[in-house]
């Protein structure tokens, strides 16, 4: 059996930017400001020295109702986002120390807030 070469990247962190029409019942990651949050958090990775780690744009992730969110592999772990701050935290808390951002975290079965049922306390 021939073993898998080494990963070129030791992070590869995909964020969508992916836009949909205007009135889109799904919305998009690009019409929540997807663009220029991964600006950010391109720029922010290279000030904080991350050469083995790559942030790429996506298309759609198909998790567009919860956006913008991205995609870390190798873990295949998600992320939902809205500020510089978020992003900084995922940066310090999963890049840097490999833990995780319990708030931000998309599980699987994640919903839009407005689409999830009313607390019933």
């Amino acid at each position: 059996m021939i073993a898998d070469p080494k990963p070129y990247y030791r992070i590869h962190l995909f964020a969508c930017t992916n836009r949909r029409p205007e009135g889109h019942p799904r919305g998009s990651c690009g019409a929540r400001g997807a663009e220029g949050l991964r600006d950010y958090l391109k720029a922010r990775a290279k000030e904080l020295g991350l050469k083995d780690v790559r942030v790429n744009s996506a298309g759609c992730l198909d998790r567009c109702e919860l956006g913008p969110v991205m995609v870390i592999y190798p873990e295949g772990v998600w992320y939902a986002y809205r500020t510089h701050a978020d992003l900084d935290e995922i940066l310090d808390v999963h890049l840097i120390k490999g833990g995780r951002v319990a708030r931000l975290l998309l599980q699987p079965d994640a919903q839009p807030a407005d689409a999830q049922p009313a607390d019933a306390s």
